[in-house]
């Protein structure tokens, strides 16, 4: 934050200054006691399991300057407390009121799987023109936005930040607070569906990204998602869109495939314009983020051949899908999250990789699936049998329900395990120079453990 005091943070979220100075200026904010930047609020959130009330002292220790509360009535302390009613949704609102303070626009991202990489895509594609700002991190949820908005200076000329939900209602709070100006969904999977409900559900929530956006802005969808293709932008907005359908407003076409990674030609329908694109991350489906990226850069002044250059560049983010090359076996690493569209990518990303030995899948439970979760990790199972990978590794009980329509097929060997240090004994006694392997799995199974104990970057494997 630049250039804020506790007196505007106090009117921002319509709160009670208990004690401490009025002009003490606020850079940063935490919720993390054990994390502080300088001259931070400290934000006790109330959760589930934890009340963030208790760590207060631990955080003026670690140099917190100001906090909220929503459990103190009166305080006599040279620091500044703030007397909320919620302090989760006095964060929200400082975060709108700091919002409203800047003109820069702003891009937002949501959808099912592939949100951080689209939206790492788009911020290198607008870096070839603009200083751009993008969510650090995974700072996408009701608390996590609010604080992206305050890390944005005036130096910042562009933002692409990240919007995720899990629960209903949870993306129109987000949207009040971001306000974003053009907003992109990259498709409409099962993630979070046993909150959600059905993937129509999961749409409608998603469509929310809309509601604090002005008039005059873009809504951007996946052209080749059989939902996302139908939806309509809010009145007074926009749509466009990007995919590899000839239909699109932004496709690609002459697809051709080195190493794993694609190279195609972009199209901008509507200028004529067209691109080269040379892609450094494996994957069909980076296409598609590829085209995000590129309608996103040209709609906001940048041309696509200087996109498609950006674009060349990234090279992907650990634990998804980045490649990592040791003892002369190649490692996807894909352990960050999972669900069943991006269950399928990963696998063909080990399908279309070059094989000079065998090749591995390690697969773990994908979580938040609701109450057809054994129906998906068997259909998992169903769409790899016969694929020819060597040796199919599953983890956790849930992944365990693949490996029936797998031992259908005749050479493949499955394995499953309910033991990290297991799995990994395993495979570091069988991997060969010249192996593939991919790793993937929800991240609360932890498998990437197993990928820095390979890259020995990790010791132990215990819980």
């Amino acid at each position: 934050m630049e250039h804020v005091t506790v007196r505007d943070l106090v009117k921002a979220c319509g709160g009670r200054l208990l004690c401490g100075a009025p002009d003490e200026p606020i850079r940063h904010i935490s919720i993390d006691s054990r994390h502080m930047k300088g001259q931070d609020l400290f934000v006790p959130i109330i959760g589930e399991k934890v009340d963030g009330h208790q760590f207060m002292e631990g955080a003026f220790a670690a140099g917190a300057k100001a906090a909220l509360t929503s459990r103190h009535d009166q305080m006599e302390d040279c620091h500044p407390w703030i007397r909320v009613e919620d302090t989760k949704l006095a964060l929200q609102s400082i975060g709108a009121w700091y919002r409203e303070r800047m003109a820069l626009p702003l891009i937002g991202v949501t959808g099912s799987v592939g949100k951080t990489t689209t939206r790492e895509m788009i911020a290198g594609a607008l870096s070839a023109r603009y200083q751009v700002y993008q969510t650090p991190g995974n700072s996408n949820s009701q608390v996590g936005v609010p604080i992206t908005m305050t890390e944005i200076s005036s130096q910042d000329e562009i933002g692409v930040i990240e919007l995720g939900v899990s629960e209903p209602g949870e993306m129109h709070r987000i949207s009040m607070v971001a306000r974003v100006n053009q907003a992109v969904m990259t498709n409409i999977g099962i993630a979070h569906i046993g909150q959600l409900g059905s993937q129509m559900g999961i749409c409608r929530e998603k469509l929310h990204i809309q509601d604090g956006m002005a008039p005059g802005g873009i809504l951007y969808v996946n052209g080749d998602d059989p939902i996302l293709r139908e939806v309509s932008p809010k009145e007074g907005c926009r749509r466009i869109t990007y995919g590899m359908d000839p239909s699109c407003d932004y496709y690609a076409e002459d697809l051709t495939l080195k190493d794993g990674c694609f190279s195609f030609t972009a199209w901008c329908r509507d200028r004529g314009e067209q691109a080269l694109v040379k892609l450094s991350v494996p994957g069909r489906h980076m296409v598609g983020n590829a085209m995000a990226a590129l309608a996103i850069a040209r709609e906001n002044g940048v041309f696509m051949a200087e996109a498609a250059g950006m674009l060349e560049q990234f090279c992907g983010l650990g634990g998804r899908q980045k490649i990592h090359h040791v003892r002369g076996i190649t490692i996807i690493d894909d352990s960050y999250n999972a669900s069943p569209v991006s269950m399928k990518a990963g696998l063909q990303v080990l399908l279309d990789m070059p094989k000079t030995g065998r090749s591995f899948a390690v697969l773990g439970d994908m979580k938040e699936l609701g109450p057809e979760a054994s129906f998906h990790h068997r259909e998992i199972g169903e769409f790899l049998a016969g694929k020819g990978v060597d040796f199919v590794l599953l983890y956790g009980e849930l992944a365990a329900e693949m490996e029936a329509p797998l031992k259908r097929e005749k050479g493949t060997q499955v394995h499953c395990f309910q033991d990290r240090e297991a799995l990994y004994q395993w495979l570091d006694g069988q991997l060969l120079s010249g192996d593939t392997l991919l790793v993937k799995g929800s991240n609360s199974m932890g498998l990437g453990a197993v990928v820095l104990a390979l890259l020995k970057e990790q010791k132990s494997l215990k819980a």
